[in-house]
């Protein structure tokens, strides 16, 4: 036996791992493979989001150990932090367009510029979001089925998430700048860092130890809050200094309202679609939990985490389609803009549906996983979510369609088109046939909504891209107009 060789191989293993995160100096979005530049550029927002994702599982596992109770209440606290974040989700996606645009066409004095305007303006719309998430957000808890000590507990979690929301809506929009500009690999390595600070001060604010009172709920918020902090203040350092991305500077954030139209234009669509998508995933919240009993709910909400996770890749691929489509139309590359939809397409159906078949066959052993056997209705909740698991699992890959060519979309400008598709989905198909379903067959009547609407979802997407709207783009482009008409 070679030893020498063996103990090589961790090593070689690293190497290789290392050789799949390109820098924004090693790719060019405008020439070469198109499937492998948008792997090499989709692959750190997919470990990003995986990250995200161990950030909200991690507080669903300390809260699972904490109490069914507070797994509950947190299944009704995650969809309003989402529909706050929606709210202003129109930003970040004009700011991701605008810089990929400029950059794709050679001008980084405009790149920097509609970075600046587009933090100046997050900045602004999130004080007013957090306004509005403290004194109102937790009245809507109610209104989704939430009693007694859950109410009160979801409610206290989202005052804390909305006293920080800069923090949280603010590194959102420092991934989305960088991701147009073309570097992905920054913002993984920031999240990598502040996922492992939450999972080790969340059960620290949950529990409490030392100083630290114990908080439940509220803590697993406050854990949140902190660790989004340090990552937001190392990224606006990175952008200030220009040394990753675009550089902004104070100068250029005075209040343009110019060019705040011109991002509307771009961003009230993506909200539009954002804010769709979190009042589905809340309406189907209220349908769970004002027809069923609380393990069923927390069952839900162990599923619905998991299902969040799963799909990740996709929305990765369509975030990568978006930022490549937009600085090949700046470059006016237009059939390779094209091209990066059905390659994005194709890889990730390809992959979701692999990712869907183990989720399928393992669905009992992931959930178990999110709650404590000794707790009251273990079984149930773990049961429920398994269930849940397996009666979607089988639609994942039809969501990577849908993903990619609503990147297409958004990438060129067409924010408007993403939007109908997204809430057509949702709104139109999902949220009629889950309510439908959970008064005739229970709430496999729920789960059966979410497969049947992944598909119909993949199904618009494709025959909308294939009736010419693409090449309606095209042509707007080549009149230097860019936008719906």
């Amino acid at each position: 036996m070679d030893l020498g060789k063996i103990s090589e191989r961790p090593a070689t293993a690293l190497n290789w791992f290392k050789n799949q995160f390109k820098s924004k100096e090693e790719l060019d979005l405008l020439n070469g493979p198109v499937g492998k530049n948008l792997f090499y550029l989709s692959l750190p927002v997919i470990v990003i989001n995986l990250l995200q994702t161990a950030y909200n599982l991690a507080d669903t596992f300390w809260l699972g150990q904490y109490s069914g109770e507070a797994l509950t209440a947190i299944t009704f606290a995650f969809p309003l932090v989402f529909f706050l974040i929606s709210l202003g989700m129109g930003l970040a996606v004009a700011g991701s367009v605008l810089v990929a645009q400029f950059e794709g066409s050679g001008k980084p004095e405009k790149r920097d510029y509609a970075a600046s305007q587009t933090i100046a303006f997050s900045a602004l719309a999130s004080v007013v979001l957090g306004i509005f998430g403290y004194f109102f957000i937790g009245d809507i808890v109610g209104l989704l089925g939430a009693k007694g000590a859950v109410a009160a507990s979801a409610s206290g979690y989202l005052q804390i998430i909305s006293i920080g929301l800069f923090s949280m809506f603010g590194f959102l929009v420092f991934q989305s700048l960088m991701r147009g500009f073309g570097d992905t690999v920054t913002p993984m390595l920031l999240m990598l860092g502040t996922v492992i600070l939450n999972i080790i001060i969340d059960p620290l604010f949950i529990f409490g130890w030392w100083i630290i009172p114990e908080m439940g709920v509220e803590g697993a918020a406050v854990a949140t809050v902190l660790a989004r902090t340090f990552s937001l203040c190392i990224g606006i350092t990175l952008l200030f200094k220009g040394l990753r991305g675009p550089e902004i500077s104070l100068s250029e954030m005075g209040p343009d309202f110019s060019f705040f139209k011109k991002m509307m234009a771009i961003g009230i669509p993506a909200t539009v679609e954002g804010a769709g998508r979190s009042i589905s995933v809340n309406a189907l919240t209220a349908v769970v939990g004002w027809t069923f009993a609380g393990p069923i709910i927390a069952g839900f909400g162990i599923g619905i985490r998991i299902f969040s996770m799963i799909f990740l890749p996709a929305s990765a691929v369509g975030r990568g389609v978006e930022s490549m489509t937009g600085q090949n139309l700046g470059a006016r590359n237009f059939e390779r803009a094209g091209e990066t939809a059905r390659e994005g397409a194709k890889y990730s159906f390809l992959i979701l549906t692999f990712l869907g078949i183990l989720t399928f066959i393992f669905a009992e052993d992931i959930a178990s996983v999110f709650i404590a056997s000794g707790q009251e209705n273990s079984a149930l909740i773990a049961n429920t979510g398994a269930e849940f698991l397996r009666y979607v699992a089988f639609s994942f890959g039809f969501i990577g369609i849908l993903r990619s060519y609503n990147g297409s979309f958004r990438g060129a400008g067409k924010t408007v088109t993403a939007a109908v598709i997204s809430i057509a989905t949702l709104g139109l198909i999902r949220l009629p046939i889950a309510y439908i379903g959970s008064i005739n067959i229970g709430e496999t009547g729920v789960w059966t909504a979410f497969a049947i609407s992944n598909i119909a979802g993949a199904t618009i997407a494709y025959l909308w891209y294939q009736r010419g709207t693409w090449r309606q783009t095209v042509t707007d482009k080549e009149k230097n107009t860019g936008r719906d008409r």
